[in-house]
């Protein structure tokens, strides 16, 4: 199976990424991107565990998907 990749953001009234498009063509929640990247379904997003305790979803480069574009 070949590893999708994110391209895309859906952001929430307050600017939260709340979810995203992938490579495929499929919306999934950012909790299932977590999911996914964590199974290495997707490449190209690195997991951030933060010091209380959850986790966020960083590039590669370590940006925070600010250059990606809106779904909507």
């Amino acid at each position: 199976m070949q590893q999708e990749q994110l391209i895309a953001v859906h952001k929430n009234h307050v600017g939260e990424i709340i979810s995203f498009q992938t490579s495929s063509g499929r919306i999934i929640s950012y909790r299932k991107a977590l999911m996914e990247v964590s199974t290495g379904n997707i490449s190209g997003v690195n997991i951030m565990e933060e010091t209380n305790g959850n986790s966020s979803l960083l590039t590669a480069d370590g940006s925070d998907f600010q250059t990606y574009p809106e779904i909507y």
